[in-house]
């Protein structure tokens, strides 16, 4: 039984690809690089805009992990699509789509978005699929111009309002919950991951202080210095659309899972603390 990744030498990818050789699994590592080294998986090179490749590789799988790359939403719409046809085609015995913090549109939404295409796709193609739901991300935090802060100024800078309540996870605990997922194909449909209760960014930098082992304050940075900021590091287009992502969250009352579709209701599995995380990570 084989299990193919997208991804594999990412953020996602690669914790998913550990998690599942740990347990002793058979794992396909895709990435677009055919020369990369997965340690314990084979590679395959594969690229999201050939239907023909991702059929292939899909093709007698147990399960593929998917997740879709930063890119611009023309571009992963048209991924989101080859992956569907070659889903359908090549009837791989179970999916799992990470969403990668995008939230999963309302049942009805009529717009049409990378993310829904791919989870209606899913549904209609009659592949046992779960789709991972998170908010935000830890590793987040590990941007070069967050984490310099925080480390030599002992202040956590990020672009949203103090007291705001996110439910955060972390890259290791999206692979956590996919191989799961990957042994329980009972459980269908979106599952949340994150805190629950959410969390505030001052617990956040809490969290930072018992790790430094000093104080280390919140200050809420406006989602546009935050996309200039990592623009050098990701480009102009994408920070820009991150900035945009920020400022439709702060409008929001918080960023929180519910608990009736949450990872803890419906695997049992409760996922990294903050302070969890920074030990597991081993910085």
């Amino acid at each position: 039984m084989t299990y193919v990744i997208h991804g594999a030498t990412g953020a996602q990818g690669a914790p998913v690809v550990a998690a599942l050789t740990a347990a002793g699994k058979s794992v396909i590592a895709l990435t677009r690089n055919a020369a990369a080294a997965v340690p314990g998986a084979q590679v395959v090179a594969v690229d999201y805009s050939s239907t023909a490749d991702l059929t292939r590789a899909y093709r007698d799988a147990e399960g593929v992990f998917v997740h879709l790359p930063l890119a611009s939403e023309e571009d992963r719409l048209a991924y989101a699509r080859n992956i569907v046809a070659a889903v359908r085609e090549a009837r791989p015995a179970r999916v799992v789509f990470s969403t990668s913090g995008v939230d999963v549109p309302e049942t009805g939404d009529p717009a049409e978005s990378a993310v829904s295409t791919l989870i209606n796709g899913l549904a209609d193609s009659k592949v046992s699929y779960a789709v991972i739901e998170p908010r935000l991300f830890f590793e987040n935090l590990l941007l070069p111009p967050v984490f310099e802060a925080v480390r030599e100024q002992g202040v956590l800078r990020y672009p949203l309002p103090a007291g705001f309540r996110v439910s955060w996870s972390s890259h290791l605990d999206i692979a956590d919950v996919a191989a799961a997922l990957f042994e329980r194909p009972d459980v269908t449909g979106v599952v949340s991951v994150g805190q629950y209760p959410a969390i505030t960014g001052e617990e956040l930098a809490g969290a930072f202080a018992s790790w430094l082992g000093r104080d280390v304050a919140y200050e809420a940075l406006t989602p546009d210095a935050f996309g200039a900021s990592i623009a050098p590091l990701i480009g102009e287009g994408p920070a820009a659309g991150v900035a945009a992502s920020y400022k439709a969250k702060s409008a929001l009352p918080d960023h929180s899972i519910t608990a009736e579709r949450s990872a803890q209701e419906l695997l049992g599995m409760t996922p990294r603390t903050a302070s969890q995380w920074l030990a597991d990570i081993g910085l």
